[in-house]
């Protein structure tokens, strides 16, 4: 006797439960913003805001207006770091996702626009988050980064000055192994400054 086993059924998004009821979604883009709430939270549940800050503080207020507790939204470059800080700090909890992400869900993206389709799959809790650090941090990160920016391109500028004193036959290399450090900048601002006596250089 064979077993006969059903094929599984197929679940609609329709169907599945709201794990994020007052979910809303965002397309940001360099110029405009669209922004989808669920429908029966606005009569135009969605709308575009340019991306000036008067603006994103009237889409933060509207979003507040319509019940919105947390918000998902895919973007290109930086243009999503005024919005997510100013969601942050009106206590709306802002989600960062990868675009690649959202494109793996199955289901008709075709039927809504790219916002109304975040704010759906936020809605089942089908999309994750990216790792996105406190304030505190960021500020501390950012300081960092931009020290690393400055740091990187000195190298060859070192080189030039080791070259600059090889050719006015300026050994100072010779008995300093670092020409950056505190002895070797007092030797080159006394040179700049013109001083030329080799014991008081030394």
């Amino acid at each position: 006797m064979s077993l006969v086993i059903p094929p599984p059924k197929r679940v609609r998004m329709d169907d599945m439960p709201s794990i994020h009821p007052n979910a809303a979604g965002m397309d940001i883009g360099a110029r405009a913003i669209v922004v989808a709430v669920p429908p029966e939270r606005d009569p135009e549940p969605v709308r575009v805001f340019e991306t000036f800050t008067p603006d994103l503080h009237a889409l933060v207020d509207w979003l507040l207006q319509c019940g919105i507790d947390t918000v998902v939204m895919a973007s290109t470059g930086v243009y999503w770091v005024p919005v997510f800080e100013l969601l942050e700090q009106r206590g709306i909890q802002p989600y960062l996702v990868n675009a690649r992400h959202v494109k793996t869900v199955p289901g008709r993206k075709s039927d809504w626009n790219d916002a109304q389709w975040l704010q759906k799959l936020h809605a089942l809790g089908l999309v994750q988050g990216s790792f996105r650090p406190e304030a505190e941090r960021c500020i501390v990160r950012t300081l960092l980064r931009h020290r690393a920016t400055l740091m990187a391109p000195r190298a060859p500028h070192i080189l030039h000055m080791h070259k600059a004193l090889e050719l006015m036959n300026l050994q100072v290399s010779a008995v300093l192994t670092d020409m950056t450090g505190v002895t070797g900048q007092a030797i080159l601002r006394a040179i700049v400054h013109g001083e030329r006596d080799p014991l008081r250089l030394a």
